[in-house]
């Protein structure tokens, strides 16, 4: 099987956040804000051609593109007292890297 890429583009993901964080003591408070912004991008190229060989009485998958890697999140809010945090949600993300290619798979069907 031989595939090539037709379309070209660019993929991009921003995640940012802040939090903040206090230290206090009987004359003095001091506090703290912290920004945190994590930005990338990757583009797709056109023109790139790729052959694999397929089994018999296989079908073959191809797919070209930019696969990222996996990466998981947790947001926290301050509990009404102020000491400590509670969860409030999670989850998972693919961040962008600035490597593309092909990636292909078989099926009996």
């Amino acid at each position: 099987m031989t595939v090539s890429a037709l379309k070209s583009g660019t993929i991009s993901l921003e995640v940012s956040g802040t939090g903040e964080w206090s230290a206090g003591a009987i004359l003095a408070k001091a506090k703290t804000t912290i920004s945190v912004k994590v930005v990338g991008s990757v583009s797709v190229s056109t023109g790139h051609t790729y052959s694999q060989d397929i089994p018999r009485n296989k079908y073959g998958h191809m797919q070209y593109g930019s696969w990222g890697y996996k990466a998981s999140w947790k947001r926290y809010r301050t509990s009404g007292n102020g000491c400590g945090a509670v969860e409030i949600g999670r989850g998972t993300t693919t961040l962008p890297t600035n490597e593309v290619g092909w990636k292909w798979w078989v099926t009996s069907s």
